[in-house]
């Protein structure tokens, strides 16, 4: 089959792999309906993130259950799924507890499985799924392909957004910030707004995702950083800052950004992954009484809740996609994110 590989920075290819084989009786093979390129993805792009070898990529992706292991029972073949952006068994202590990014028996797309056999990236034709059972999610057919892009965007960012407002403990009446406008900032206005904030600030520069923001719940779009855009933000809350901040990017200028941005007594909601040194100043945390709370978002756990949300058209994450490609086009869909030409990138094979 046909599958993305990441060589070096810059350097993305298709090319033929193997074909994913059943391994342990608890299994799947997933015929991919559509997967995506992740932000975070371009960590490894963009050389931040250093790749060693070349190796398999992509963590997003819906599709077409082909075969089951003998011990599957949750699934069935011919089942549409959606597959969070890790695997997970969905029974174990941390899974229970609501975090199932750190569950005991799980693991990462792209990577050997707890049980030595591999787990495929998404971004290719089939997926060999461990833990079928907790990893992956049915959705009741038949599924249209105009549900595709906001059914995709529950294997991570619209759960990622949602996460970060649940974190935050947004509310109804609260005054919410997001910093970072890419997929999972567009989200989290989604969630903020589904969650009950009337007022719902977007921190872009870029004026068609501005657009996407306002259509998704953003009352007020502040395009200055830095000193700037505290103040503007300030400025729309009473001279306070907001009650909750919602951090979507990772880098140590947007934690700056998203602490600064946040009224004494208020929360941080921060879900974008780490690169660039963001530190936490305790001091002034601990000064103004503001507190930080997030982290890797556990979006197995909120697929269910959103989904009927997705379905009838509530929400609309899968607006975020403003470029769809095929699989054979994998490079091509790196470069337009990495140089801002797309948002969010769908892959179809």
């Amino acid at each position: 089959m046909l599958a993305t590989v990441i060589h070096a920075p810059r350097d993305i290819r298709v090319e033929t792999v193997p074909d994913p084989v059943l391994s342990t009786g608890g299994d799947a093979i997933v015929k991919v309906v559509a997967a995506c390129v992740c932000g975070s993805d371009l960590w490894p792009y963009r050389g931040v993130t250093p790749t060693h070898e070349p190796h398999r990529i992509g963590h997003e992706f819906v599709g077409v259950v082909e075969a089951i292991g003998s011990d599957v029972a949750g699934v069935a073949v011919g089942d549409f799924v959606i597959a969070p952006f890790y695997v997970c068994d969905n029974t174990c202590i941390n899974c229970r507890n609501g975090v199932s990014t750190s569950c005991l028996n799980g693991g990462w797309w792209g990577s050997d499985d707890r049980a030595g056999a591999f787990a495929d990236g998404a971004q290719g034709e089939r997926v060999r799924v461990p833990l079928a059972d907790g990893t992956l999610v049915v959705v009741p057919g038949p599924v249209g392909d105009d549900e595709v892009p906001g059914l995709l965007t529950l294997a991570d960012v619209m759960g990622t957004g949602h996460h970060a407002a649940v974190s935050a403990g947004v509310s109804a009446g609260d005054s919410v910030a997001v910093v970072g406008d890419g997929a999972v900032g567009l989200c989290a206005i989604i969630a903020a707004k589904r969650l009950g904030a009337t007022t719902i600030i977007a921190m872009s520069r870029h004026p068609d995702r501005q657009a996407l923001a306002r259509r998704f719940g953003a009352t007020h779009v502040v395009e200055a950083r830095g000193d700037d855009g505290v103040a503007g933000v300030h400025e729309l809350t009473g001279g306070i800052g907001a009650d909750r901040v919602l951090e979507c990017v990772g880098t140590k200028e947007s934690m700056d950004q998203a602490i600064r941005s946040t009224r004494p007594g208020g929360m941080v909601g921060y879900v974008g992954v780490p690169n660039g040194g963001p530190e936490l100043p305790v001091r002034p945390l601990f000064n103004r009484n503001v507190g930080v709370n997030g982290g890797v978002a556990p979006v197995r756990g909120y697929i269910e809740e959103l989904l009927p949300d997705v379905r009838s058209g509530a929400i609309e994450p899968g607006l975020v996609f403003d470029l769809e490609l095929p699989l054979a086009r994998a490079a091509e869909a790196y470069a337009a994110m990495d140089e801002r030409r797309a948002t969010k990138v769908l892959l179809r094979p």
